[in-house]
């Protein structure tokens, strides 16, 4: 039996920067809604689990789930590595894909090929997210995978707060222990300077013209597509 790869969302209302950006309105469905519509369309991730917190406010979140067919688990509010270590052990998972729902543009595509570099690469570490060892990739396309043993791992040895909110920074401060792998992005969209992650009111009304434009013409777009109306539709005031 192949190894079970399990996509762990964190996902919460009370963003700092940006709170409630979750159930912002993307195209008349919820940021997170219009996330995992997308992620639903890898074909290397077993299992989508939405992971939020036990705070009463993000009860929404996951109603919001449900609704797109995915399952979800509650844990702690700050300890991320706890959330993820604990929603992994009860969804049974052997690789766990990391990804954060505020990349509503996120590829499945590229989801795929990280999660096959990492299956046949020697890699603790896999990451495909934004110009890791200069790998040219967009702000928001991509994910993070591990095996289970090195999220317990993690889960055991780090006691740092911020290493325990943020799960994948102990393996970039501790390089002479991790070997971080990436692949570099596809020639045609190599295009580092672009975000197209949600952290800022300006970055939510850039995006929704994004969706705005393209949702009703190709609900499946593609980064090319995003690249084209950037380069040719967008107003030159977006950031």
């Amino acid at each position: 039996m192949g190894r079970r790869v399990v996509a762990i969302i964190q996902a919460r209302m009370g963003s700092t920067r940006l709170p409630g950006k979750s159930m912002a309105d993307l195209a008349g469905k919820p940021l997170l809604w219009r996330f995992l519509e997308r992620l639903k369309r890898s074909k290397k991730v077993d299992e989508i689990v939405m992971a939020t917190t036990t705070k009463p406010e993000d009860d929404v979140l996951i109603e919001v789930a449900k609704d797109c067919g995915v399952k979800s688990f509650r844990g702690s509010e700050n300890d991320l590595v706890d959330r993820y270590y604990q929603a992994a052990k009860e969804f049974k998972a052997d690789i766990i894909v990391r990804a954060c729902a505020d990349d509503p543009v996120i590829e499945p595509e590229e989801i795929d090929r990280i999660i096959e570099f990492h299956l046949k690469g020697d890699s603790i570490f896999s990451s495909n997210t934004q110009n890791i060892n200069g790998n040219n990739y967009p702000d928001g396309l991509g994910g993070e995978v591990m095996d289970f043993e090195t999220l317990e791992e993690l889960w055991n040895i780090t006691e740092d707060p911020s290493h325990r909110e943020h799960p994948h920074s102990y393996f970039y401060d501790h390089p002479e222990k991790y070997t971080i792998g990436t692949i570099p992005c596809p020639k045609e969209f190599q295009r580092p300077e672009l975000v197209l992650d949600v952290n800022t009111p300006e970055e939510l009304e850039y995006l929704r013209s994004i969706y705005e434009y393209w949702y009703p013409r190709k609900k499946d777009f593609h980064i090319t597509d995003i690249i084209w109306w950037y380069d040719n539709i967008r107003e030159k005031a977006a950031p």
